[in-house]
């Protein structure tokens, strides 16, 4: 686990499991977590984190609804989940899937938890929109496309775009149940212009991007939706099984 400064009001920790970013922004007094790492020792020391950097807490904000994204109830189990109205609503149609998923994943790497998840209360968010934090407000934009539901999160004064499974350097785009290929690519074309700005772009997995390689990915991600062809950098077996599991996603073939 490694915890990076973006910004004075920006703070990412990246887990060692997929590496799953996890997003901390302040403004004033106030501070919103954005997804989760996944292991237990890095929920335990979230708070410890955000006390020594200065950070308030206010309250959770998920970019969408599977479960390696929703895991900060596991180090704040009193706050609510601020998410997009479609999350809300994939959340309330998929009761009890986060924990499933979660205890599979547990089981097959051997991870022992405190307790399970239970999301508690979920505060659906309309977006695209805006979300108050001390005197500055976050930007929320849709981002469906690997799901049926989802967000992207711009924080305008930092110039960071946090965008959920999207542009990530180490997983191609992947069609989750749900996901289509369409949305994926407008949703790549509303992310557009934020990387463009972007000082940094925080994908769901792997590394901290710069708006050039960013946009670098988004070029070689719309070039495989629309032509199926895996990007030169990205063709490793799991990549290849993601590959494979888009094509029975779409209707194509090998």
């Amino acid at each position: 686990m490694r915890v990076v400064g973006l910004h004075t009001d920006v703070l990412v920790l990246t887990s060692q499991a997929f590496q799953t970013a996890c997003t901390m922004v302040r403004s004033g007094d106030e501070a919103f977590v954005i997804d989760s790492p996944v292991f237990p020792d890095e929920l335990e020391v979230l708070p410890a984190v955000l006390q020594q950097a200065g950070f308030g807490f206010s309250g959770l904000l998920a970019t969408h609804a599977d479960w390696d994204h929703l895991l900060g109830r596991l180090a704040f189990p009193d706050a609510s989940i601020g998410c997009a109205e479609t999350t809300a609503a994939r959340l309330t149609a998929e009761p009890g899937a986060a924990a499933r998923a979660l205890r599979d994943f547990d089981e097959g790497h051997y991870v022992e938890r405190p307790r399970p998840l239970s999301l508690g209360q979920v505060q659906a968010l309309p977006v695209p929109g805006h979300v108050g934090i001390g005197d500055q407000e976050l930007e929320l934009h849709p981002a469906d496309g690997h799901t049926a539901d989802g967000m992207a999160i711009w924080i305008p004064w930092a110039r960071v775009l946090v965008c959920g499974d999207y542009l990530s350097p180490v997983e191609i785009p992947m069609l989750s149940e749900g996901g289509s290929r369409d949305a994926y690519l407008a949703t790549l074309e509303r992310l557009r212009p934020l990387v463009e700005q972007a000082d940094h772009v925080v994908p769901g997995h792997g590394a901290i991007l710069d708006a050039q390689r960013a946009l670098a990915i988004l070029r070689e991600d719309v070039t495989y939706l629309n032509d199926l062809t895996l990007p030169l950098a990205r063709r490793g077996a799991e990549q290849r099984r993601i590959h494979e599991a888009n094509l029975k996603q779409i209707g194509a073939h090998p």
